[in-house]
């Protein structure tokens, strides 16, 4: 056997050598991460994986056992329709809803949400970072809305928008205007929905843009001021560029959560009247729940998983364009 200065060179590990001495090496990690992939594995794949198996079925609440429970042997009552859910779908078959109208409302709600969102979040973010008295207090008041939790914040909007006692239709009322119906009519609805969910996002905008203003260096500003540039020229030609960034990424992750939001909607409107305040996910709901269609509701949620991979896609990819940049 070959020697190295009379040593003996050791036998080489094997395969299955080399796993046993990872594995004993790392047990403990994996021991604690195993309950985590079962539950995770339990309570998010498998729901996902029978969710599209359902998609493909004409599964409904017409029969108790229509659904079946593999593991119990309690037999399924639906039948496999291949892409039928989807081409009705995508064929507006539905004589009560038109689809595309849920569509471009679901469009207008991202649209209106997202330009608020930021409009609103780079103004209180502009705001906080001068040097104003009490700035902490304001920043701390700021925080309130995003800690409040959904359903919380839907019936306290709910109760404003009352349309007889509702504080906003009293107020209205005051100033001598005609109280608007904020969950009868389907414009009001809509606005209605928006300005709840508005309030619960622009803190998160704010604080995320504030990091990005806190982290343009105040020597540029001093340049530019030297130059000659005024309050809007330093703006424009160095608190835009330097911001852009972050700004396309929170206003993307925000366009994610925005999709995703159901609770406003749902506890506030219902998505009505007439299904003029739904968007994809809550329709999607009263589809597969409330009407228990649970076929074709699972190809609802099938098309809003494409949708929000394609979402992410963007995301990572603008993230990754953004570490290259730093």
């Amino acid at each position: 056997m070959a020697t190295v200065t009379g040593t003996m060179m050791p036998p080489p590990m094997t395969r299955v050598t080399r796993m046993r001495r990872y594995l004993r090496s790392k047990w403990f990690a994996y021991a604690c991460i195993t309950p985590i992939v079962v539950a995770t594995a339990v309570l998010i794949y498998y729901p996902l994986i029978v969710g599209i198996y359902y998609s493909f079925t004409n599964a409904s609440g017409t029969n108790p056992n229509n659904v079946g429970i593999p593991f119990l042997n309690i037999p399924s009552t639906f039948k496999f329709v291949g892409l039928k859910n989807f081409f009705d779908i995508f064929a507006n078959t539905d004589p009560t809803v038109d689809v595309r109208l849920i569509f471009l409302q679901t469009l207008e709600w991202i649209f209106f949400n997202a330009v608020l969102h930021f409009s609103i979040g780079l103004g209180l973010a502009l705001l906080l970072n001068r040097k104003i008295r009490f700035r902490g207090v304001y920043r701390a008041l700021l925080i309130v809305p995003w800690a409040t939790p959904q359903f919380v914040a839907a019936f306290g909007w709910r109760f404003l928008f009352n349309g007889d006692y509702g504080f906003i239709n009293l107020l209205l009322e005051r100033l001598h205007l005609a109280p608007i119906d904020w969950t009868g009519q389907p414009s009001a609805a809509m606005a209605a929905v928006i300005i709840c969910n508005v309030w619960l996002g622009i803190p998160f905008m704010t604080i995320t843009l504030l990091g990005g203003l806190q982290s343009i260096p105040n020597e540029l500003y001093e340049v530019a001021e030297l130059d000659g540039a005024n309050g809007w020229q330093r703006f424009q030609n160095v608190t835009l560029p330097l911001l852009r960034p972050t700004a396309v990424l929170v206003t993307m992750l925000d366009v994610i959560w925005t999709f995703n939001v159901f609770a406003i909607i749902f506890l506030i409107t219902g998505g009505g009247p007439y299904h003029r305040s739904d968007t994809f996910v809550s329709y999607a709901f009263q589809v597969a729940i409330i009407n228990q269609k649970y076929g074709l509701g699972a190809a609802y949620g099938v098309i809003i998983l494409l949708i929000l991979v394609v979402f992410v896609m963007i995301y990572s990819r603008l993230l990754r364009a953004n570490e290259q940049v730093y």
